[in-house]
């Protein structure tokens, strides 16, 4: 399917690595121009590299930190009329809610919900005047199913939803759509990370761990940035204009609900 986006220009943020590269990687083979942002230089500059070389996109990359008002007009000089926005931020750590005064939560909601809200405000109505554009959060599987431990990202992501599902009515009629990606177990540095630290806390050894979680997902598996990527793009595409408001979940089937 040619998904219509040929030539429109996508702002994708943290895209270095991760679900943020596989999402600029899948826009970028439907034809979308790229400007990508993280904050780590050699990542960000070896994946735009590596994107212009299979796809031959025009790919500017922008070494910022969009949790700043700095980073994101660094981001929005390089970029002020995207067609497609990607937000993305690496979600807070995990722990105990009793540990975490108000300079931790502001924190978190800086990153996850205001930052996403920011560049949104300054990109939609660009979107609105002409008439194509396609916004997309990338969230967390925890604002379906909360998880004890992430109750800073529990609180800032779940705002962000309720914000994003008041504004997408008003928009769609425009022809600019915002709706969520709710990534769940993916096989990324992050879900790594976690597994190690969770290893070491029940004593056990890392692939146990992954293992571990792999039988428990109901896919037996965990899911691939590649399939999150293609996932996004089709939001992205012009097909998906009747779309708005909506919260994809791709956790494998792990969330048990029927809604």
């Amino acid at each position: 399917m040619d998904l219509g986006i040929k030539g429109r220009h996508a702002l994708v943020c943290a895209s270095s690595k991760g679900l943020g590269r596989a999402c600029a990687l899948s826009l970028a083979r439907e034809g979308a121009e790229l400007t990508l942002v993280a904050r780590g230089a050699q990542a960000l500059e070896e994946t735009a590299a590596a994107i212009r070389a299979e796809t031959g996109v025009t790919v500017t990359a922008v070494v910022a930190d969009v949790t700043t008002a700095e980073g994101r007009a660094a981001v929005l000089a390089a970029c002020p009329q995207p067609d497609i926005l990607v937000t993305n931020a690496g979600g807070p750590k995990p722990g105990d809610f009793r540990d975490w005064d108000r300079d931790v939560w502001m924190a978190a909601l800086n990153d996850n919900m205001f930052t996403p809200i920011e560049l949104i405000r300054s990109t939609v109505d660009g979107m609105i005047a002409r008439r194509f554009g396609r916004i997309v959060n990338i969230t967390s599987g925890a604002v379906k199913a909360p998880i004890d431990i992430l109750g800073l990202s529990n609180g800032a992501r779940s705002g962000l939803t309720g914000f994003v599902a008041g504004l997408a009515r008003k928009t769609v009629a425009h022809n600019v759509t915002i709706n969520n990606l709710l990534p769940g177990p993916f096989e990324t540095d992050r879900l790594r990370e976690t597994a190690r630290q969770w290893a070491l806390k029940n004593q056990q050894t890392e692939e146990a761990a992954l293992a571990q979680r792999r039988a428990a997902n109901p896919a037996q598996r965990f899911g691939t940035p590649a399939e999150f990527g293609d996932a996004c793009a089709y939001l992205c595409s012009a097909q998906a204009g009747f779309i708005t408001g909506q919260n994809l979940l791709m956790d494998g089937g792990a969330y048990p609900g029927t809604f």
